[in-house]
């Protein structure tokens, strides 16, 4: 994948770092992105048994080319020292680390994984997942080129709003539009937060369309069933791929022949429409490379 910020994070699954046979079964999922978890779904005294076989796990390989990412203890737990030096050691694609709250904190993130000889493929993805981290959100994704993600964390932003889950998620729609506006100020991926209900498909998909429709690369996902309709909603779709191509060519066409208007089906066509066409093309042919 010649630009990393192309690389397809449609379907961006958490799974558990302290179950072995979730692991594994990992290596046959069709999503684009993996989190190993050593956080939420770790217990307190599986901590340091679930970093020694996630950092193994990431060493073995066997996972494609699946993007591979651990999550972390957070910062000002007694786990996040080792577990930065360890994840440093393993050099998965990124560290994933929640409760991201400032540049300061973005810093001190960098400092522990060079000294620990991460590799320099290692990217930071940092959880924005509280309202100061939505108040601060530009600064946090300016603080250094190794944080390459966004990640929202939606349960905890909700929690600390004091604000209940709704269908079209309203009480949360102005930390996300925060966060989205950092995250392309500066060049950012930015990946949505979670859907709770693993049985409610429906409800899931619209979340996906809503999501995809605000600008996000793609979603976080607890279960493997959400991962089709995820790929699915946010990949390119055959019609707008069509479109894209016409529109390219007929810009290319009136340029060849040094015509200043341009025209497809009847709408104007400008530069900034042939650029999102080709950044459409991109995105489809990186899926197109990923095989699925």
């Amino acid at each position: 994948m010649t630009d990393p910020m192309l690389r397809p994070r449609r379907s961006v699954l958490y799974m558990p770092g302290a179950n072995e046979r979730a692991l594994e079964k990992a290596k046959t999922l069709p999503a684009d992105a993996l989190i190993l978890d050593l956080e939420d779904s770790v217990a307190p005294d599986a901590k340091a048994e679930g970093r020694e076989r996630v950092c193994e796990a990431v060493a073995n390989g066997g996972y494609g080319k699946r993007e591979l990412t651990i999550r972390v203890n957070g910062l000002g737990t007694q786990w996040h020292a080792d577990d930065l030096r360890a994840v440093a050691k393993a050099g998965p694609d990124a560290v994933v680390v929640p409760k991201v709250n400032s540049a300061t904190e973005v810093h001190a993130i960098e400092r522990a994984l060079e000294a620990a000889g991460a590799p320099d493929h290692t990217a930071i993805w940092a959880m924005v997942e509280t309202p100061i981290a939505m108040l601060r959100a530009h600064e946090i994704a300016a603080a250094s080129d190794r944080l390459t993600v966004f990640v929202m964390g939606t349960n905890d932003l909700a929690k600390e709003l004091h604000a209940e889950h709704v269908p079209g998620r309203a009480p949360l729609l102005g930390g996300l539009s925060l966060a989205l506006l950092a995250a392309r100020a500066t060049g950012k991926v930015i990946l949505d937060g979670v859907y709770n209900d693993v049985k409610d498909l429906d409800g899931f998909a619209e979340e996906c369309v809503q999501g995809r429709q605000f600008g996000f690369d793609g979603k976080t996902l607890i279960h493997p069933g959400q991962i089709g309709p995820c790929n699915e909603i946010f990949a390119p779709s055959e019609a707008a791929v069509a479109q894209s191509r016409k529109i390219i060519e007929a810009f290319e066409e009136a340029a060849a022949e040094g015509r200043g208007v341009v025209t497809v089906d009847g709408r104007m066509i400008e530069n900034l429409h042939v650029d999102n066409a080709r950044r459409i093309l991109a995105v489809a042919a990186a899926i197109d490379e990923l095989g699925s």
